[in-house]
């Protein structure tokens, strides 16, 4: 196993979770079946430990100065209390370093929680461009400090009234309380936020605080969910993963633009931010790969693609797979690709080849589940 542990770990053991490495932590991938749990949290409520994500405390009178260089979202429109994101932070050559989240906890102090691969390289490139252009930031890897939970699905917030937080309920989506009192202990943040697609909340709390919402929680009715799930959940959703859809390298992965990210992750007025010369220039010349979502026909509802496989049209070669699963929603192999824009026709049927046997997908958009948006 890996050498690094979220603080819960010894409850996930308690729990029967089957342990797994990601990012470099030792995670709990499932604890019964990743369908059970996948179900959980489309149908009712699950909770999962994602204390293995960054968590960068930022603050000081250029930290919002420091953040619109780095990201392509406009962060100083963001209110006090409210989340910020997804925003993408770019290289020079408009690839993704990583998609973000943003609390703005003050004017001049944000919570940024990168995803757990690249939290150390964010890190390092936050205090590099400060660093460049003399900005005056206090840049703090509080991981240590906190653990970090999400309680998800369309009971959460009953689940969180259970827990002594009806008024938790009434937050808006991506609006945020700090010092809240959630199952009798003090949490440092709780959002209405998640990356499940359903309803939710996420929670920063100190360790034993965190335990105590996630035991509690269970108490109450909410299913606990590994990695496995959270994965399948997001392929559902069209949400995208770092060293699956997007990465640094420009002969590997199309720009930013290829993404077709949405959410308002790429503010277009604004100027100035790292990449932004390289994104216009993708933008004005166009693209040739799109990131498109693939669903098994029924025929061959039960070939799983998986990352790196090739699709074809006839036999023309025109693109790869990111990443696969199996939906339980839709009970059928369902992906995420990259695909030629002269061949990315929705509802258009291409052949996916599953180790040596080609089998039938329509292209999609997302979400690849039906009520979602």
């Amino acid at each position: 196993m890996a050498e690094k542990r979220t603080p819960l770990w010894e409850l996930h053991v308690a729990l029967g979770a089957s342990p797994g490495e990601f990012a470099g932590w030792t995670v709990p991938m499932s604890y019964t079946s990743t369908i059970e749990e996948h179900m959980a949290v489309r149908t009712s409520a699950g909770i999962f430990d994602i204390s293995h994500m960054g968590r960068l405390l930022v603050r000081g009178e250029h930290a919002t100065d420091l953040l619109e260089i780095i990201y392509t979202k406009r962060m100083s429109k963001t209110k006090v209390g409210f989340m910020s994101g997804p925003t993408l932070a770019l290289n020079e050559y408009a690839r993704v370093k990583d998609d973000e989240m943003a609390y703005r906890l003050s004017e001049d102090e944000w919570l940024i929680v990168p995803n757990a691969a690249a939290a150390e390289l964010m890190e390092r490139h936050m205090r590099e461009v400060a660093r460049l252009h003399g900005l005056s930031v206090e840049i703090r890897d509080v991981r240590g400090d906190y653990a970090l939970l999400a309680l998800q699905g369309p009971r959460a917030a009953e689940v969180m009234s259970e827990l002594g937080a009806p008024e938790l309920a009434e937050l808006k989506p991506l609006e945020f309380r700090t010092g809240v009192r959630v199952a009798g202990v003090e949490a440092y943040i709780v959002s209405r936020s998640g990356w499940t697609g359903e309803d939710g909340f996420e929670i920063v709390a100190k360790p034993k605080a965190a335990e105590e919402i996630f035991r509690r929680a269970v108490e109450k009715g909410a299913k606990p969910a590994g990695i496995a799930a959270r994965d399948t959940l997001r392929i559902e959703m069209g949400f995208v993963l770092g060293g699956h859809e997007y990465g640094e390298d420009p002969t590997r992965w199309p720009c930013a633009v290829s993404l077709r990210y949405g959410m308002g992750a790429i503010d277009w007025s604004k100027t100035g931010f790292i990449g932004e010369k390289a994104l216009r220039s993708c933008r004005r010349e166009g693209v040739r790969w799109v990131r498109v979502g693939l669903v098994m026909k029924k025929k061959h509802a039960r070939l799983v693609p998986r990352q790196g496989y090739k699709i074809y049209v006839e036999d023309v070669e025109v693109g790869w797979v990111t990443s696969g699963t199996y939906s339980p929603v839709l009970g059928r192999g369902i992906a995420q690709a990259y695909i030629d824009t002269r061949y990315a026709v929705i509802e258009e049927t291409v052949e996916i080849d599953v180790r040596g046997r080609r089998g039938e997908a329509k292209i999609s958009d997302f979400p690849l589940i039906p009520g979602k948006r």
